[in-house]
């Protein structure tokens, strides 16, 4: 019988675990305890730091299942060829929390999802929400540092919340989905999940288009009202997290139909919305859904903090046949969500069994920095070519060959170089839109929350917003009014 020995990480064999190196049985520990040492330095680097967004998440593994073939539009393997399925990862979470916040906030939920493609990883890093409250990533710190604890006395700050809100109208359409029912999934299964921004699909004539994600919930959609979702905060804060861990252990695999949208390059230029703009939709009237595939989450992670809390999803994270779009929100994430992984995790945070791809090799010059020499438990090496080379082109044996044929087709830009102010944009239609969409009831727990949280903000602020209200809609104006006594 094989007996299996507790070690140090280095290997060794020890013999006590339980008792520490002491001069004396009452005396002081010594220094030279290495095992204690050990122990308690890992113990303290055992959390990295958390998400600054998106810290309190659930990581689930799945298939992707092309059901109709994209290669009209783009070159990219997973969405060519119907009937292909790829292996993916999906990090659910709530965005302003900390770690051990409650899972039943009044809060967007993130919708990460990555694919394990046979040409590197694509990562769509997006939300339960179409939209965003934002349509510039410059003023991203600021709308976060809202969202988060007052510096001075550390509590959640509703006058910061909305100030911000009521100075910049272009968030109205995604407060007004915040604050609607649409604002508390019940779990992560029943609600969509949305890429929100705008991408790019090219094909093998070199033809672009614009492209916009949304993955439909065959669960349904179930949201809370602000009294289950308090009760329920208080009963189980992880309640998202068991629901879908529970669903994965009865083989209960939530589904989502998987849609995109898609408009001809060209239409960019002449289109009545800007289609870069995150705080928009393209109505589908325009623009319809085009059903491709099915994604399906059948396989729970082993290591929760090896592969939920150090999965390193970004928006850069792209293959050939995708790419990137204007969308200054997108454009701003590109380099933002790479460079915070590297802060949390390491430079070499792709060398990680979740980060790494998983059905093909990744070949660089890249060596040195923490980690280095980690290897993919998929592909191997992570680095490819002659290992002294770490410089490229190179005249080794093994040099890497630039493979030309993915290139992305050239993107035509115009205009002067400037800091574009976007108020003049229209904020409100597509808000009132929303509203007027509503139900009675929904109408009224809407204004109803809204006027519960807007009233703990100062007077100057509470009119602002009204003003911006009004302007979605009278009647949205006037119920949130009347909530507030004015």
């Amino acid at each position: 019988m094989t007996t299996n020995y507790l070690t140090s990480q280095n290997g060794a064999p020890i013999a006590d675990d339980q008792n520490s190196l002491s001069a004396g049985e009452r005396g002081p520990l010594l220094l030279q305890d290495w095992h204690l040492i050990e122990k308690l330095a890992h113990f303290n680097r055992e959390r990295i730091p958390e998400r600054i967004v998106h810290a309190k998440g659930t990581g689930v593994y799945g298939t992707f299942t092309l059901t109709k073939d994209l290669s009209d539009y783009t070159i990219a393997d997973h969405f060519n060829g119907e009937g292909k399925q790829t292996e993916t990862f999906v990090r659910f979470s709530t965005v302003g929390g900390e770690m051990g916040s409650a899972d039943a906030e009044r809060d967007p939920r993130g919708f990460g999802l990555r694919f394990y493609t046979k040409r590197g990883n694509h990562d769509i890093v997006g939300n339960n929400t179409p939209t965003f409250f934002l349509r510039d990533g410059i003023k991203f710190p600021d709308f976060i540092h809202t969202q988060k604890r007052n510096p001075m006395t550390n509590l959640k700050d509703p006058q910061a919340m909305w100030d911000f809100w009521s100075l910049n109208p272009e968030a109205m359409h995604q407060v007004t989905i915040l604050m609607s029912d649409r604002g508390i999934p019940a779990n992560y299964r029943q609600m969509h999940g949305y890429g929100s921004h705008t991408f790019s699909f090219w094909n093998a004539k070199g033809e672009r288009f614009w492209v916009k994600f949304h993955f439909k919930s065959q669960q349904g959609v179930v949201n809370l009202t602000n009294e289950q979702a308090d009760k329920l905060k208080g009963i189980d804060p992880d309640s998202s997290q068991r629901d879908m861990v529970a669903a994965i252990q009865d083989a209960n695999f939530p589904r989502w139909t998987v849609n995109v949208q898609i408009m001809p390059e060209a239409d960019a230029n002449t289109y009545h919305i800007n289609p870069f703009d995150l705080t928009k939709v393209w109505p589908h009237g325009d623009y319809p859904l085009i059903e491709i595939g099915v994604l399906e989450l059948n396989r729970l992670p082993q290591n929760y903090f090896a592969e939920v809390e150090q999965v390193a999803l970004a928006p850069s994270n792209l293959v050939p046949g995708v790419g990137a779009s204007p969308d200054k929100m997108l454009q701003a994430r590109l380099f933002a969500y790479a460079d915070a992984q590297r802060y949390r995790i390491g430079a070499n945070y792709n060398q990680l069994p979740v980060n790494c791809p998983h059905a093909t090799q990744a070949n660089h010059h890249q060596r040195g920095g923490a980690m280095a020499g980690t290897q993919c438990p998929f592909s191997g090496s992570q680095t490819g070519g002659d290992a002294s080379a770490n410089y490229g082109p190179n005249s080794t044996q093994s040099a890497l060959v630039e493979p030309t044929q993915f290139a992305e087709p050239a993107l035509r830009l115009d205009g002067e170089a400037d800091r574009y102010s976007r108020y003049d944009q229209d904020d409100y239609t597509q808000a009132g839109n929303l509203y007027r969409i509503f139900s009675e009831d929904e109408k009224a727990r809407l204004a109803a929350t809204i006027s519960g949280s807007l009233s703990q903000a100062s007077m100057d602020v509470q009119e602002r917003m009204l003003a911006h209200f009004f302007k979605a809609d009278e009647d949205y104006g006037q119920r949130i009014k009347q909530g507030l006594g004015l």
